[in-house]
């Protein structure tokens, strides 16, 4: 059983003040609005939609792929004791149906699209990159293809995996940034999230009620840490944003030891109990540190306290097109190869693990490697 994760006090391990909280004025202005959240199951997606329902707004449509996670947040939001309650729909679908995509928007006309579906575990996408490919890639782009045809704006929920990726997920996620930003949407780059379902928080709880040791891949391992809140705040704030499409990032000044979180949960955990410390090495895609822009990106203030709009050097429109017309014609024929090195193509930065390598050599891809 997994120790119960809410009542840790996170600011303790962090050090640092709360992230800024969305203005008055910006929670008024999305009181009025009506929301599209896909992965709305999920644990940011689950904790925006019980904000946007506590703030009252016109309407609220959840998309999720597990009926389990969708069931589990209807209930709650329904439990909810809220004076004012939006109108509910749960939808169990995939942001990839490009038909109930149409469905959605024709029906219900959600002005604002928070995209919080995507897989995320990234030794798993190591070795399923066409799984990887086909729902954070082309899900994204069918769904902000929906969204514009019917003048909704995208938020796209992604990562700082996405700067200069190891991964396979963060390489996709890179390709998602860019297909938002090219439909006038905005992309917001977050850390790693504490108390995220299947997050390494929950790893070490489980560990740490075993009294087993804590797993920690190394010891220089670093990390941006945020809450599951302050990431909800930094997504309303987002959604508020009004400028052209625009690549956002919280002001993180330091990056936290991924040992230190182990420690710090041992001992509000297990504190009469000591727990060792056990160092297993970089799993395939995994970087010491994770950056939430690169050295050559340019940043400016995006107006939003707490967050920077980031500039990085892309692929001209012509040749990303043309890249991700190669990936989905690679991906329609199940060819792993050819889809490997069309995802290196799109993102020049990506340097694939060894375990990609590996596969890609065994399929007779050379030039990803």
């Amino acid at each position: 059983m997994i120790p119960s994760l809410e009542n840790i006090n996170w600011r303790g391990f962090l050090a640092r003040p709360s992230l800024p909280s969305p203005s008055p004025a910006v929670l008024d202005a999305l009181r009025q609005e009506s929301f599209l959240i896909t992965g709305g199951g999920g644990s940011i997606g689950s904790a925006l939609a019980k904000r946007l329902a506590a703030l009252g707004v016109r309407k609220l449509v959840l998309l999720e792929t597990s009926d389990s996670n969708l069931y589990a947040l209807e209930r709650d939001l329904s439990a909810a004791t809220n004076r004012i309650t939006p109108i509910l729909i749960p939808i169990l679908g995939s942001a990839a149906d490009e038909a109930l995509l149409s469905e959605i928007f024709s029906a219900h006309s959600p002005r604002i699209v928070f995209h919080a579906a995507a897989f995320k575990h990234v030794p798993l996408m190591e070795e399923q990159p066409l799984a990887a490919i086909a729902n954070n890639i082309f899900a994204t782009e069918s769904l902000t293809r929906a969204a514009a045809s019917y003048g909704a704006r995208v938020v796209l929920l992604s990562t700082d995996k996405a700067v200069e990726p190891a991964s396979v997920m963060g390489a996709t996620k890179r390709v998602a940034e860019r297909i938002v930003l090219g439909s006038g949407g905005t992309a917001l780059r977050l850390g790693n999230v504490l108390a995220s379902r299947d997050s390494v928080t929950t790893i070490f709880a489980r560990q740490i009620a075993r009294g087993a040791p804590v797993t920690v891949t190394d010891a220089t391992s670093r990390r941006y840490f945020l809450t599951i809140g302050e990431a909800v705040n930094l997504l309303l704030t987002a959604a508020a944003y009004r400028g052209p499409a625009a690549l956002l990032a919280p002001v993180l000044l330091a990056a936290h030891s991924v040992q230190a979180l182990a420690m710090f949960m041992a001992r509000e955990l297990r504190p009469d109990c000591p727990i060792a410390i056990e160092f297993t090495g970089p799993r395939a895609g995994d970087k010491a540190s994770e950056l939430l822009w690169k050295a050559g990106d340019r940043t400016r203030p995006a107006g939003i306290e707490g967050l920077v709009s980031v500039e990085t050097a892309e692929l001209t429109e012509a040749q990303f097109r043309s890249g991700l017309t190669g990936l989905r014609a690679a991906l329609d024929a199940r060819d792993v190869c050819d889809a490997l090195a069309y995802l290196c193509a799109l993102v020049p930065d990506y340097t694939p693990s060894q375990a990609v390598q590996a596969f890609a050599r065994q399929c007779g891809a050379q030039a990803c490697l």
